[in-house]
């Protein structure tokens, strides 16, 4: 009779499964790399809780950033694999123009390996990167065509004081005698 208790107990935690028991070593190391990886500087693509948070925060920081932070940065990014890639085409995204075309290329390159969950936040950015290039790019049209006016409108002013001049001279030999 005394090994109804013990047994009931037994075949209780038998059927209650895994996650009744304390969590051994593994599990908590591997909680604690998430941890560290979503604190690192530059954020990783390995699939986390924090993946999201963690390259909005790098974003953040490469547009906060000055120059000496992103060439920093980038001095660390030389890799040729898709994560150092992104990480450097989000702190070129907020260097020079020049920097910006080299961004969109390697954001439209890599796009497809990042995490599925990144890719809506590396897209954002491509389209927001891609709209400061075409608006960069209207105000050199439209500065171009605004200093081809005013040479236009130069011009106009010294061909309008020319024939100024050619009135004023018929005017004067029609009045005198």
């Amino acid at each position: 009779m005394h090994y109804r208790i013990p047994m009931g107990l037994l075949a209780v935690a038998l059927l209650a499964g895994c996650q009744w028991l304390p969590q051994t070593s593994d599990m908590a190391e591997q909680e604690s790399m998430e941890e560290m990886a979503c604190e690192e500087a530059i954020p990783t693509l390995k699939e986390s809780d924090c993946l999201v948070d963690a390259w909005v925060g790098y974003g953040l920081a490469s547009q906060r950033g000055d120059r000496e932070w992103r060439e920093q940065t980038l001095e660390k990014l030389q890799g040729e694999d898709s994560h150092s890639r992104l990480a450097r085409a989000v702190v070129l995204s907020w260097g020079s123009e020049r920097q910006w075309d080299q961004a969109a290329e390697i954001l439209r390159a890599d796009l497809h390996a990042a995490p599925s969950d990144l890719q809506p936040l590396l897209r954002y950015w491509l389209n927001e990167l891609e709209g400061r290039r075409a608006m960069t790019e209207r105000l050199v049209s439209s500065e171009a065509e605004r200093r081809q006016l005013a040479a236009d409108n130069e011009e106009l002013a010294d061909k309008l004081e020319a024939l100024t001049a050619i009135e004023q001279s018929i005017n004067l030999r029609q009045q005198s005698p």
